[in-house]
């Protein structure tokens, strides 16, 4: 590792970070205190509820700060930062979607889905339709949305950390990856949902005071006057006064303007459907508890991103695009840089430990979700057909961890240099497409049935991910990732203009030429035990 970090110190003018050591001990403090919180937490992991619920003992705001600490991201922080140096307002669009998502999460699904659900979104699906096809779908659909997530948090953690010690060559960062993941294992093996909860508050209180803290560092440089900071951002982008307005990134042509539309409608509608986010509904004990989780979030999250608009500008302005774009780790390279041109290596060592902190959190709370998902829908529903104890459950979704935990290295590896956000936009458009349709059909259509919901789920996810690859994201420009190849048929970056309406209309078309239907008794009972809450604790808990 020497050999790595003498350089760093010998270019002070070009992409010097600080002192590595410095970091480096920061990192190893954040994980040492962590560990031992998960270790407590795991202390209390006896059922399958303990593992994948944390016993269902968390307050509104304590599993609202965690949401906020699952929600906000690797691209809250280090991707949309960078997106609004470089991009200016097209940048924030991307803090605009990510908030307005959650009026959507709060008024249509977060107390339906605790009422009817027990640990996984499945369980909401297959109350009122057939249990095998629509938890296999489910699963898929969940480990689908969870392994694109989590390659942008392994590719953040990839630069980030690359960034911080000075490693600019892809073994390097190939190995950080594979460190990251290997900690992301150790947390949620030993901690379950309990104890990842814990890190997600924990991380939760630390990027929000830290981007508090930037923010107001950066506000007082320019007397508080944002004008003069975004002043500052145009002359260091030579003037470009393109960075104030809509139009620099999506504003091109028509298909980069319908770009925007896909993206708008991946990020707004996208979170409704998130595996990871969706599971946190059950960690609450009441479905009153769970609609406060999502106002906490609300307004925690809220705060967060109009710090990333200082934050982001202020990159701009005391950095300039150029110095971003030469960093290791590229666009994702602001927010560290910022911090090391504010306060220095300490500073610097802290917003990279938070920045490193939401990776790991963020990273835990999906493959738990995603463990969960297999363990509990295809494994004890399907495979065992409910004929198996809590106890195996659990080691079924200990030993899928570790699967899913290699899988997102390799994926995180092949992901590397791709703008974080953008990336966390594709997964955002597969749950938009792959679950929100379903989610909502299953809630308020009596006469959706289950050969409707399959259509929906594999057609949305078929559809988004075939988009994807035909898309210039996976070849046809400098900044895919085949540079090299061109096989880009779709000219959009983001599929969810087209996946997700014709998931909705798969998921009627199939429901309207299935001639069984549905138990109109079991749906009557759904319905009302959606709206009411009535025997809700009763089912989640017995």
């Amino acid at each position: 590792m020497t050999t790595q970090l003498a350089p760093l110190a010998a270019t002070a003018g070009q992409s010097s970070v600080g002192n590595p050591w410095v970091n480096i001990t920061i990192f190893g403090l954040f994980v040492a205190v962590t560990l031992v919180v998960v270790l407590r937490a795991s202390k209390n992991n006896k059922t399958a509820a303990d593992y994948y619920a944390g016993g269902r003992s968390f307050s509104g705001g304590q599993n609202g700060t965690a949401i906020a600490g699952d929600y906000l991201s690797a691209a809250s922080f280090l991707g949309i930062v960078g997106a609004i140096a470089i991009n200016g307002y097209d940048g924030f669009l991307y803090s605009i979607g990510f908030l307005v998502a959650w009026l959507v999460a709060l008024l249509l699904v977060a107390e339906l889905l605790r009422n009817t659900g027990k640990f996984t979104m499945a369980d909401v699906l297959s109350f009122r339709l057939r249990q095998k096809p629509v938890r296999i779908a489910a699963a898929i659909t969940t480990l689908a949305v969870c392994l694109f997530y989590l390659l942008a948090q392994m590719a953040g953690a990839g630069g980030l950390v690359s960034l911080l010690l000075g490693i600019d060559d892809r073994m390097g960062q190939s190995l950080v990856i594979v460190v990251v993941g290997a900690l992301m294992i150790m947390y949620v093996l030993i901690g379950g949902m309990k104890g990842t909860t814990w890190v997600q508050i924990i991380k939760a209180c630390l990027l929000i005071a830290g981007a508090f803290i930037m923010t107001v560092w950066v506000l007082g440089m320019y007397g508080f006057n944002l004008s003069a900071l975004m002043g500052d951002a145009v002359a260091a982008a030579g003037g470009n006064e393109d960075l104030l307005k809509p139009g620099l990134k999506y504003g091109e042509n028509i298909t980069t303007k319908m770009d925007f539309i896909s993206l708008a409608l991946a990020l707004v509608l996208g979170t409704a459907g998130l595996p990871h986010v969706l599971m946190r509904f059950y960690t609450v004990p009441t479905a009153k508890e769970a609609r406060r989780s999502v106002v906490w979030a609300i307004w925690l999250i809220g705060a967060f991103y109009l710090f990333t608009l200082v934050l982001g500008y202020g990159a701009g302005a005391l950095l300039g695009p150029d110095r971003i774009l030469e960093a290791p780790g590229g666009v994702n390279s602001a927010a560290p840089l910022l911090a090391f041109e504010l306060g220095g290596s300490l500073l610097l060592g802290v917003i990279a430990a938070v920045a490193f902190a939401t990776i790991l959190a963020v990273v835990a709370g999906l493959t738990i979700t995603a463990a969960a998902s297999f363990s509990h829908d295809v494994y004890a529903n399907v495979i065992a057909k409910g004929k198996t104890t809590p106890e195996q459950e659990v080691k079924v979704a200990r030993r899928t961890v570790v699967v899913i935990g290699v899988l997102s290295i390799l994926g995180g590896i092949g992901a590397q240099g791709q703008n974080v956000a953008f990336l966390v936009a594709l997964a955002f458009a597969v749950a938009a497409s792959a679950n929100l349709p379903t989610i909502l059909y299953s809630l308020f259509w009596r006469r959706f049935t289950t050969r409707g919901a399959v259509w929906s789920m594999y057609g949305g996810l078929g559809s988004a991910l075939v988009l994807i690859i035909f898309s210039p994201v996976m070849s046809g420009a400098e900044s895919s990732m085949i540079p090299s190849a061109d096989f880009a048929l779709f000219p959009l970056s983001n599929p969810g203009l087209v996946s997700i309406p014709l998931a909705f209309l798969l998921g009627w078309l199939g429901s309207k030429l299935d001639t069984d239907g549905e138990d109109p008794r079991v749906q009557a009972e759904m319905e009302v035990r959606s709206l009411t809450g009535v025997g809700a604790e009763k089912a989640v808990d017995h």
